[in-house]
């Protein structure tokens, strides 16, 4: 963490879902509405001259929107971390330019010989998810395309999520704990979501790539954000912060700790930063 005397961030991270939009009570998914005061604040931000970078578990078709909200249109395009770091691309128009993939085939085999119920999910850009069954309404962006689950994970993928509904957050926690799920990192969602993507990749591996490409050095990184897949992202810049509904993990990993996404705590943040004149 960096001396605060003189310090303002030239890159500002954020994630989506919990961050910048409210959670919709006991539906598993935002309201896809930025609150004014995080609007203005992203605006004054981006218009003092700090790069604005979305970071998200969401697939990149899933995160242009909340680009629109944000008015994130400049001279360039802007740059945005998807698939928790597995995907970096520009918007718009929506180019990739950076992509992991990984053979998700053995780790999910292994989770479907312990969970055979559960939902499977492999990204099809452009048009939504390739699914082996249907999830919950709201919980994907997109399409749902009926695929089995051989032939999702026949070919390297980016991402691939896991979903029961009748499972418990710490239900998947102690699953891949137990199963080690060998060659492949995975994090688990507030809920029983399990997102697998490749060893060494995440929301801060794709945060770096980005960085370097604009030439900022991560201590002059602030990132925000309330989810155990914000957690290295947290710790990589120069100052992480996590939203005050943050589970106690990604607190721990946080350098300060802001107001709950209810309360415009990633407002009141970056107008630390970034005050309203």
């Amino acid at each position: 963490m960096t001396s605060r005397a003189s310090w303002r961030p030239r890159l500002v991270a954020l994630d989506i879902d919990g961050t910048l939009l409210k959670w919709i009570e006991g539906a598993g998914q935002t309201h896809e509405q930025v609150a004014p005061a995080v609007h203005d604040a992203v605006r004054r931000a981006h218009d003092a001259g700090a790069h604005i970078v979305l970071a998200s578990g969401r697939s990149p078709h899933g995160m242009t929107t909340i680009a629109d909200l944000l008015d994130l249109e400049g001279r360039e395009p802007a740059w945005v971390v998807a698939s928790n770091g597995a995907v970096v691309f520009r918007y718009p128009p929506l180019e990739v330019v950076h992509e992991e993939t990984f053979d998700a085939r053995p780790a999910v085999e292994a989770i479907l010989r312990e969970h055979p119920g559960v939902l499977v999910a492999v990204e099809e850009r452009g048009v939504g998810y390739r699914v082996n069954r249907p999830f919950p309404a709201g919980e994907l962006s997109g399409d749902m395309l009926i695929t089995d689950v051989a032939d999702l994970v026949a070919q390297h993928v980016s991402r691939v999520i896991i979903r029961d509904p009748d499972s418990t957050a710490e239900d998947f926690l102690d699953l891949a704990g137990r199963l080690g799920l060998h060659g492949t990192d995975y994090v688990v969602g507030w809920t029983a979501w399990l997102d697998l993507a490749p060893v060494g990749v995440s929301k801060a591996s794709g945060l770096a790539h980005v960085a370097e490409r604009l030439g900022v050095a991560a201590a002059d990184v602030l990132a925000i954000g309330d989810g155990r897949n914000d957690i290295e992202m947290l710790q990589w810049a120069g100052r992480g912060v996590a939203m005050g509904q943050a589970v106690e993990p990604v607190i721990a990993a946080a350098d300060d700790v802001t107001g709950t996404v209810y309360e415009d705590g990633a407002a009141t943040e970056i107008a630390r930063w970034f005050p309203d004149a």
